[in-house]
């Protein structure tokens, strides 16, 4: 009997929902009779995700390199989940921030402790070789990973370091995002040239990447921290979480990325050329970028030694902490 008074409590529930959106209750029990059972391999579209991995080449390393890069846009995409949520909150509750920074910091956690299937889980040979035929693409054209910076920080504090004292929030997003750090990595030293793949991916990318600027300009994660009353921005645990989430982006996940390329472009000779023709010696040291989301949480003496600890490290990543 309790059973069937629950069922009827719902249904009555069902019938007051429907009926405040003026849709008719009746309608969605018959497509409740009529669908299938839900499978897991429907649900989460396996035999789709199974089939988007396509090598170009028949080196059979090139399917993990392929599935890997794979994995990481989709913890991207997770972290993003995380960030578009904070940028939106409007509720300035300190427990939500927190749990959304750690949130994204065990996101990156997964992602750098997973590196070692690049650094460690292919053969060089068959990568030297297969990379060829992937040119000019290359991992610098990730928007996930633009994104997740325009939503991080003001675009002037992603400024090239060169040019960063020449640039506040007064400029325009347009002039900001011009100067913006990661295109000097993919433009020529010499000529001064963008290569293809910045051309690529400005082509492709540049009008959503503004756009997104336009939205979060005075919203990113800083301002939220900093729009904080002076109590919750001095939170032990939420500076804690900021300041792991600003070394776990532009810190450890740039150098193991620079322990890969050693591993696979570095040659006693001299080194070898990303595949996007990016200047990766000069770009993935973060102690060169100084790339900094939230630079009020630190002191000078941190931030003149940011990214310093990258030189011990580079030949040894497992030595990285998570």
């Amino acid at each position: 009997m309790e059973e069937k008074e629950k069922i009827q409590s719902q249904i009555l529930k069902l019938e007051e929902k429907y009926k405040d959106s003026g849709q008719d209750l009746s309608s969605y029990l018959d497509g409740l009779l009529y669908q299938r059972y839900l499978t897991y391999w429907d649900y989460i579209h396996l035999d789709t995700l199974l089939s988007l991995q396509v090598p170009r080449t028949h080196f059979p390393d090139e399917e993990i390199f392929i599935m890997y890069h794979q994995i990481t846009e989709l913890y991207f995409k997770l972290i993003l989940h995380e960030q578009k949520q904070l940028v939106d909150d409007k509720s300035q509750r300190i427990d939500f921030f927190l749990e959304k920074v750690r949130r994204i910091n065990s996101y990156y956690t997964a992602l750098i402790s997973s590196f070692g299937i690049m650094i460690k889980g292919m053969e060089r040979e068959q990568f030297l070789q297969y990379r060829m035929a992937l040119l000019p693409a290359s991992g610098f054209q990730s928007a996930q990973y633009r994104m997740i910076e325009l939503y991080a920080t003001p675009l002037e504090n992603l400024v090239h370091h060169t040019k960063r004292g020449d640039f506040s929030s007064k400029n325009s997003i347009e002039e900001l995002y011009e100067n913006i750090y990661w295109k000097k990595g993919a433009t020529d030293i010499a000529t001064g040239e963008k290569t293809l793949t910045l051309k690529q991916f400005e082509y492709r990318y540049t009008p959503r990447l503004i756009r997104i600027s336009k939205q979060v300009k005075d919203s990113t994660i800083y301002h939220k921290y900093l729009s904080l009353s002076k109590e919750h921005r001095e939170n032990t645990e939420l500076v804690e979480a900021l300041k792991s989430l600003d070394v776990n982006a532009n810190v450890n996940w740039p150098l193991m990325h620079m322990g890969s390329a050693h591993r696979y472009l570095g040659k006693e000779s001299g080194n070898l050329d990303a595949t996007g023709g990016t200047n990766w010696k000069n770009y993935l040291p973060p102690s060169f970028q100084k790339i900094v989301f939230f630079p009020k949480i630190y002191t000078e003496q941190e931030l003149n030694e940011w990214g310093k600890q990258w030189v011990d490290h580079i030949f040894n990543p497992d030595k990285i902490s998570n």
